[in-house]
């Protein structure tokens, strides 16, 4: 059997560091593994090990609470937090200098974002078979000049940026040969602005005039007259922005990252795509790339692409990559209307006039009644009125109605006056616009929860093989002609026009233990199946019912589905009683409370609690799945498997089989088990007893500015084998990153101060399950951007802490926290497409393909590791940083525990693209939503008193707690 992690040897791996500094924390070695890969760990082993853990940990808490203590004697709970190691290395100005080990007591305590610095990368890793790729970075040179930035103000103050630039745009037109002294600068849209070299003044006034932008024209201007607005511009110098900084921190000479380099030379790149395209974030969109494709309800997927600059180790990369996403479609309005509603509008009133009010409001349109004056207003609702009964003062005596007044002041016969005005301005002052003399504008995002049609279709438009991707990035790139853009040749800058070209490995596959006819597998290119292979810890279900919630459905074909369900269950290795308690009850979907208690009490009056509830559901179900999840888990303490009708009626043994996996662990059992877990032999793992975490906040859809974010903690709850992992959620406030119920106190009037949160809670129940308490924590943390790093790090590490400190006195197990991202525009790619034994069928790169060197952190520990084989499109890497190591991981190490874990996948048989971990609490929060807002309406307003929805307030709601028996399996599965 192949085991590539075994030359680095248990005893590197056994020492249990603190992430002080040798000289001051003495470092205690376990003693050598007795079994030899046969058993587990002798109990005087175990032992030795916890106290030599404990002893270490009171040791070192000692002495940073007599170097660290507050003059009353007590020590502040967040002393728990260490600094990291720097490599014997001295921080001054933000940069590393060499001076020996350093030690200060001051630093006792990362409080701030100053005194934390992230582990540096422990050298690179080895195993694996070598391989060269490519990944969609472009080399970027930079010259050594500092830049200038300097302070802009434009009186009378307006919000739009794309205003500011046409301000700007027209005064370099006018003075850049002048005042300018022949400089291009660069300008972030508000009021930054940037030049290669020193302007010849530090403080000048402009006044530039400019059309307003509410005005256009496409016909000669003497025909009507245009408004013309001034604008005085300030400018004044802020100071240099050194480039020595930015070259130092990418030879890893500076330890921080100079952040305003980073904006400087990305607000340069951007100059001239904000002109040619329309800016969305860091992506630019154009209908000019690819013809736009129709989604339905009148939006299209325009064709763009993602550009930003990056600190690799083989200096900065400009980072580009295809994207796509949704526009509203530039139609006249009524033709928007009619495809919005699927019907014709023009002939019959409109009846669903709040869906129509909701789609077109914050929409900007021009008019098209004034010839070529093309005026542009912003939508901000509908009439009640249809446009005939529409009238308006124009004194204080008289009233004129909308179809007279547009047929004297601009000679236009309103012909649809059945149908609603639009309404356009402020409050204060609404004007009146009929549909009909309106055409929506080009290029605005639409940034509202997209329905299924439109997401399918937006994916089939996006979704591209590896070989076309790489094509257009290469275009995209030769289009752009970076070295021909006249800001990148202001200010010096180069860029690559080839690919990034990177070493990089693949990882093996573990193999795993079965209890089946072949004991032994090994997956091949990140699959495999459950032919002659049985669940290694198959559940019992011996009390289960069905509930049918599809009329189409009729009684007999549900007992043949369930029957079926039940045989495969079998076959996989479970004990399934095949009948039912209670025979299949059909019900309908707006009766699922009542149908529910129906069922468990007619199971409980015959001495028989439910322990499985099987529900088939309609293919469109509506709010009817959630409702279920949510009653059967938060009420009634009932585990559910959910079945469409699709399923039912065209009965796939893969299918099945899938479905038997999932049931398996709900109920509490195991279905696979990676060899090395069982034979005692992943390193930092297997030595002593260690938890690992995952963790993810989900935030409300766009457009939902009153629901709450959710958070949910996952944790390992068997070990060696770590592949149980109990859940927790918890709602917070809305679009809080934070996890805010990591660890709490409260006062009790009975108990005093009390101690609880979702750390606490899962470390107890991991005694609970196994025994033993954790010795070590790894923490999975996904949806954390680079911006938050410090943030999150600092806030929950010292969570962790707090949650050890209040289980025991002196418990602090070692924590690694590793950051998990996927939304990142990172797209490795082979090197040669035509070489089938590099890609997987599908042309992407194998699973298994790990890269930390050349476009990963110039210092810091982090890879980028494609643990799946695609199924359609281009893979995309899972990037891991490493913000905190006290257990010392090499970089094999970590790679490789990653890396197998994501075999480890409860519900398929395949591997999966993230550390399961991160993915089941992206699950659990997913189900959580359920729980906090089961009747939302459409626009994220609350149908319900269940959720406090009022916009800003403070406090929310908890969600309904998930009952005792659903908490301690696997329920989100």
């Amino acid at each position: 059997m192949p085991i590539r992690q075994m030359k680095e040897g248990s005893e590197q791996h056994l020492v249990i560091k603190s992430q002080m500094n040798n000289h001051v924390n003495p470092v205690h070695k376990a003693p050598k593994a007795q079994h030899n890969g046969k058993g587990p760990p002798s109990q005087e082993r175990q032992v030795s090990e916890m106290q030599s853990m404990n002893s270490s940990s009171a040791m070192n808490r000692g002495r940073r609470r007599s170097r660290g203590a507050k003059k009353n004697g007590r020590c502040d709970e967040i002393s728990f937090l260490r600094p990291p190691k720097t490599n014997g290395c001295r921080i001054h100005n933000g940069c590393l200098e060499n001076e020996g080990p350093l030690y200060c007591s001051e630093m006792g305590v990362p409080s701030s974002s100053k005194s934390l610095r992230f582990p540096t990368r422990p050298g690179f890793g080895q195993s694996g078979t070598r391989v060269t790729i490519k990944a969609n970075h472009f080399f970027t040179e930079l010259p050594n000049n500092d830049l200038f930035h300097y302070d802009v103000k434009i009186t009378p103050e307006v919000a739009s940026k794309n205003v500011n630039r046409s301000v700007i745009v027209e005064l370099v037109k006018l003075y850049r040969e002048s005042e300018l002294g022949m400089r291009l600068p660069a300008y972030d849209g508000r009021r930054s602005l940037y030049t290669a070299g020193e302007l010849p003044f530090s403080y000048r006034e402009f006044n530039i005039k400019l059309l307003d932008e509410n005005d256009g024209t496409s016909g000669p201007r003497q025909v009507f007259p245009l408004r013309e607005r001034e604008y005085k511009v300030e400018i004044k110098f802020v100071a240099r922005a050194s480039m020595y900084h930015l070259q130092q921190f990418l030879v890893g000479k500076c330890a921080e990252a100079p952040q305003e380099a980073f904006q400087v030379l990305d607000i340069v790149l951007r100059e001239l795509s904000s002109k040619r395209y329309f800016p969305v974030g860091k992506s630019f969109f154009s209908p000019d790339i690819r013809t736009p494709q129709r989604l339905g309800d009148g939006l299209e997927s325009w064709r763009g692409f993602y550009q930003s600059i990056r600190p690799t180790q083989m200096g900065l990369s400009l980072n580009i990559d295809m994207s796509s996403a949704a526009f509203i479609e530039p139609l006249p309005v009524i033709e928007f209307v009619a495809q919005l509603l699927g019907k014709d509008v023009l002939s019959r009133p409109l009846t669903d006039a709040d869906h129509v009010k909701k789609a077109l409001r914050g929409v900007k349109v021009e008019v098209t009644h004034r010839g070529n004056v093309r005026r542009k207003y912003r939508i901000s609702g509908l009439t009640t009125q249809p446009t005939r009964e529409l009238m308006f003062p124009i004194d204080d005596q008289s009233m004129k109605s909308v179809v007279e007044y547009f047929l004297e002041v601009y000679g236009f016969t309103i012909q649809h006056t059945h149908l609603p005005c639009l309404q356009v301005g402020n409050q204060k002052k609404v004007n009146y616009l009929p549909m009909e003399a309106c055409k929506i504008l080009s290029g605005q995002r639409y940034t509202k929860r997209l329905n299924e049609k439109q997401i399918t279709a937006l994916l089939k438009v996006t979704c591209q093989r590896p070989r076309d991707r790489e094509s257009d990035i290469l275009q995209t790139v030769r289009h752009n002609a970076y070295n021909q853009d006249p800001y990148a040749k202001e200010f010096g800058i180069k860029i690559s026009e080839k690919l990034a070209s990177i070493e990089a490995r693949i990882l093996p596959a573990p193999w795993y233990h079965d209890a089946g006819k072949e004991k032994d597998c090994l997956p091949h290119v990140g699959q495999w199946n459950m032919m002659n292979k049985k669940m290694i810890n198959g559940s019992t279900v011996s009390r289960w019912a069905c509930i049918n919630f599809s009329r189409s459905v009729q009684e007999a074909v549900a007992r043949g589905f369930c029957n079926e369900l039940g045989k495969m269950c079998q076959v996989s290795g479970m004990e399934f009683i095949p009948e039912p308690v209670i025979p299949v009850y059909t019900a309908r979907p707006e009766q699922v409370e009542k149908a529910l208690k129906y069922v468990c009490n007619a199971s409980a009056s015959k001495g028989k609690e439910l322990e499985l509830l099987v529900a088939i559901l309609p293919d469109n179900n509506g709010s009817l799945y959630g409702d279920l999840k949510r009653i059967c888990e938060t009420e009634l303490g009932l585990i559910s498997q959910c079945c469409l009708t699709k399923h039912v009626f065209k009965i796939s043994k893969q299918y099945l089989a899938n479905v038997a996996l999932k049931i398996n662990v709900k109920m509490g059992g195991r279905n696979t088990v990676l060899m090395d877990a069982i034979s005692w032999r992943i390193p930092l793992v297997s030595d002593i007893p260690t938890i690992i975490f995952g963790a993810d906040v989900t935030h409300p859809e766009n457009g939902e500015d009153s629901s709450p974010s959710i958070a949910a903690v996952v944790a390992s709850q068997d070990w060696p084998e770590i592949t149980k992992y109990a859940g927790l959620v918890s709602a917070q406030a809305h679009r809080q990153e934070l996890i805010q119920d990591l660890y709490n106190t409260w006062n009790d009037p009975v108990r005093g101060i009390v101690s609880g949160g979702m750390i606490r809670e899962l470390l107890i129940s991991f005694r609970k399950a196994t025994g033993q308490k954790p010795l070590r924590i790894i923490f999975y943390r996904d949806g954390v951007s680079e911006g938050q790093f410090y943030q999150v790090l600092l806030y929950e590490l010292d969570a962790i802490r707090k949650a050890c400190a209040s289980l025991e006195p002196n418990y602090q197990p070692p924590v690694t926290f590793v950051v998990v991202q996927k939304r990142h525009h990172t797209r490795l790619f082979a090197s040669n497409h035509k070489d089938r034994s590099a890609t997987d069928k599908n042309g992407n790169i194998l699973p298994g393909t790990v890269v930390d060197s050349t476009i990963c952190h110039p210092t810091e520990f982090d890879f980028y590791l494609c643990s799946h084989a695609g199924i359609q499109g281009t893979s995309r890497p899972a990037h891991y940083h490493v913000l905190w190591d006290e257990n010392n991981f090499t970089a094999d190490g970590l790679q490789s525990l990653t890396n197998n874990l994501c075999y480890t996948y409860a519900r398929c048989t395949r591997s999966v693209s993230v550390v399961p971990p991160v993915y089941y609490a992206h699950l659990a929060a997913f189900r959580a939503r359920f729980y906090v807002e089961p009747n939302t309406q459409e626009n994220g307003s609350c149908g319900t008193a269940r959720n406090k929805c009022e916009v800003g307030e403070l406090a929310v709601r908890p969600l309904p707690a998930l009952k005792e028996n659903v908490k301690r399996v696997m329920f989100y599965c």
